[in-house]
């Protein structure tokens, strides 16, 4: 992590000394050792905690959703089946921007319910990523042997503690790559939120290029910003695969 860090920050150093020569690089909007450059700073840090609070919300109820939309697909009762494939195919043909205003615009005058930009945020992604999360867990849950199911019966387990405690436990350890995966996914796309006005990190950027109109620097400093949160949540997510792992032995 270091080292791709490391050559990202050498790039956006020596990428001053390249390409368009007329360009006059001013770094000094983001120059903690100037008043106006350790403001600008300030603030745009300020919208780290909203985005990983955004992100972790979003994904908690997600993976909710996504495993009960899961168990309703592999449901003996074919209208559960029938909620979840509709579900599914949904909610992953509409854009998640296009999705996004429609929520904050749209339900108010559909539904006459009114979301802040924060709590329209989540249950956006939120709504987005279960479609994904439904079939992830799907995968995960096929991917348990039949054998297992059927020594949970002989046990005299009922279909849901089975599930509950042998078939769900088992199918999590497969589909945690893939869940870090839509984690990070949740990170990246957290940033449309933006456009309704939420201060998370994008955000904050453009209102800081629209005071001191140097694009090209603060947008380089938001890329390092996504970056090194990503990487922390890939970590964590390894972090969790390791142990994860090492009880199942």
């Amino acid at each position: 992590m270091l080292t791709t860090v490391s050559v990202l920050a050498a790039a956006l150093v020596l990428s001053g000394c390249a390409g368009n020569g007329n360009y006059t690089w001013g770094w000094y909007v983001l120059d903690p050792t100037r008043d106006k450059g350790a403001s600008n700073l300030q603030f745009l840090l300020a919208g780290l905690g909203l985005t990983v609070m955004l992100s972790a919300c979003a994904i908690a109820l997600s993976v909710v959703l996504g495993a009960a939309l899961a168990a309703a697909a592999r449901s003996p009762w074919a209208v559960l089946r029938t909620v979840s494939r509709g579900y599914v195919e949904c909610f992953r043909a509409v854009p998640l921007l296009v999705l996004l205003l429609w929520v904050y615009y749209g339900l108010p005058v559909v539904m006459g319910v009114q979301f802040g930009a924060f709590a329209a945020g989540v249950l956006t992604l939120a709504l987005s990523d279960a479609a994904f999360e439904a079939e992830v867990f799907r995968a995960g849950l096929q991917s348990v042997a039949r054998g297992q199911r059927e020594a949970a019966q002989t046990l005299g387990l009922t279909p849901w503690q089975a599930l509950r405690f042998i078939v769900f436990p088992q199918a999590v350890r497969t589909v945690l790559p893939a869940l870090g995966n839509q984690f990070v996914y949740v990170l990246k796309m957290s940033s449309l939120v933006s456009v309704i006005g939420l201060q998370e990190l994008t955000r904050r950027a453009n209102e800081v290029n629209v005071t001191e109109y140097r694009p090209l620097e603060i947008y380089s400093f938001l890329v390092l910003e996504y970056l090194l949160l990503i990487l922390v949540a890939a970590w964590g997510v390894r972090v969790l695969e390791r142990r994860l792992a090492g009880g199942a032995r």
